[in-house]
């Protein structure tokens, strides 16, 4: 980062904020060659065979887009000529379910082989005499780049956006050599960024495929090799009814990814009723199950208190302690790695997911079967399995933290605040 120097000096008020003297402010009108163009519409018939074909979800999972997709669709020398990719090309998508996904952005990297897009993506072709394209990714993808799309987005039912819209972006402009500094100097966090978020991702199947492995028996520690036992729900766990007679008012809700988290926190406000006494009560340690099916979490997901001494939930979560002749800590793993899922199956009642909740009786729910080891052997699995995660746990700090760093460089390098050598 010795390439980086600050500087107070000639700095000019833009509509876009304070940006350095010699900077311009341009939209993407000015800096495209031929404005901008909506995807291709193919009808299905013409899909399996053929080129590449981007479509939304190509823009929403990806900033930089290469040969390769899975997509391909069958097109005339003429629609290629009108409707082909080439490197540089920025993408746009139309339309989003979450207005905030409105105009996510793409970029067409080094191609090997042609490439089209669909209908509900827009495509703008940088000058790149003026606009680098990597550096307008990087700007496009900044707060102040998401916030100035917001305005544009035209929120409904499916939020979107248009190309007319698109065209009246502005963009801060930095020389070009200063541009192509910036965008490099960015990149590198991405790399960084990219191959830490692989290494997570890798870290999860290794620890999913252990897990599965240990939990289930498959797979047996040194030095254990006696018989597992089958026992209920009922026989590890007393179920917990205890009402808020506190008015403890630590309301929290079960996010299948995330846990308990506080319910202004999941939802952006307090959901619950203003008489909190009917509500259950819970203590750090215990467990509740969530019967609202969830992505990765098909018959609900079962959560222990970790992160506050008490708190408040629905009655609609089935709540319980386990005995001590379980290890809790193992338990944890063994519902995280979803292996209620099928016995939960068996209890659910046909046509019981009204408002999104499995009808599940409390009766049968505490009749549940499992297999579990003697607790020595909890003991063993939990610490092989724990010190997994802490390591996954690790990488994942470190990821939010390139994350941070990036974003806070993001917002004085695309400002002009932090200023770059070119020479």
């Amino acid at each position: 980062m010795n390439e980086v120097i600050e500087t107070s000096k000639g700095y000019q008020d833009s509509k876009l904020g304070v940006i350095p003297q010699e900077w311009r402010i341009r939209t993407l009108l000015e800096l495209s060659i031929d404005g901008c163009k909506n995807g291709l519409y193919k009808s299905k018939d013409c899909y399996g065979t053929g080129i590449d074909m981007v479509h939304m979800g190509d823009v929403f999972g990806k900033d930089i887009i290469f040969s390769g997709l899975k997509e391909k669709v069958a097109i005339s020398d003429k629609e290629l000529e009108n409707f082909g990719l080439q490197e540089g090309d920025l993408l746009f998508a139309r339309r989003s379910l979450d207005p905030e996904g409105v105009g996510k952005t793409a970029l067409i990297g080094n191609l090997s082989f042609p490439m089209t897009f669909e209908s509900s993506v827009i495509r703008i072709r940088p000058d790149q005499q003026s606009l680098n394209p990597y550096y307008a990714l990087q700007y496009l993808k900044s707060y102040k780049g998401r916030g100035q799309m917001m305005t544009f987005a035209r929120i409904v039912a499916v939020s979107g956006i248009t190309g007319s819209d698109l065209l009246k972006y502005k963009i801060p402009l930095p020389p070009l050599p200063e541009q192509k500094k910036i965008a490099a100097i960015l990149s590198t966090w991405d790399q960084a960024i990219a191959a830490t978020q692989k290494l997570i991702d890798e870290l999860k199947l290794r620890n999913k495929g252990l897990a599965q492995q240990l939990l289930t028996g498959k797979k047996r520690l040194k030095g254990f090799d006696g018989e597992w036992i089958e026992v209920t729900l009922k026989d590890i766990a007393e179920r917990v009814t205890r009402k808020n007679e506190e008015l403890d008012d630590t309301v929290v809700t079960i996010s299948a990814q995330r846990g308990f988290v506080l319910q202004e926190d999941f939802f952006t406000k307090r959901v619950a009723s203003e008489t909190l006494s009917n509500y259950y009560l819970i203590h750090n340690g215990e467990f509740a199950y969530n019967k609202s099916y969830s992505k990765g979490y098909p018959m609900g997901a079962f959560k222990r208190l970790d992160d506050f001494e008490k708190a408040v939930v629905t009655t609609l979560y089935i709540c319980f302690s386990l005995k001590e002749n379980v290890n809790s800590d193992f338990m944890k793993h063994f519902f995280e790695g979803g292996l209620m899922i099928r016995p939960l199956m068996k209890i659910a009642q046909e046509g019981g997911r009204a408002h999104g909740l499995l009808n599940i009786g409390i009766h049968d729910f505490f009749g549940l079967k499992l297999t579990v080891p003697q607790l020595v052997e909890q003991e063993a699995i939990n610490s092989v399995l724990s010190e997994a995660d802490e390591e996954l746990k690790l990488h994942q700090k470190k990821l939010e933290t390139l994350k941070e760093q990036k974003k806070g460089l993001m917002q004085k390098l695309l400002t002009g605040e932090i200023r770059v050598k070119t020479d």
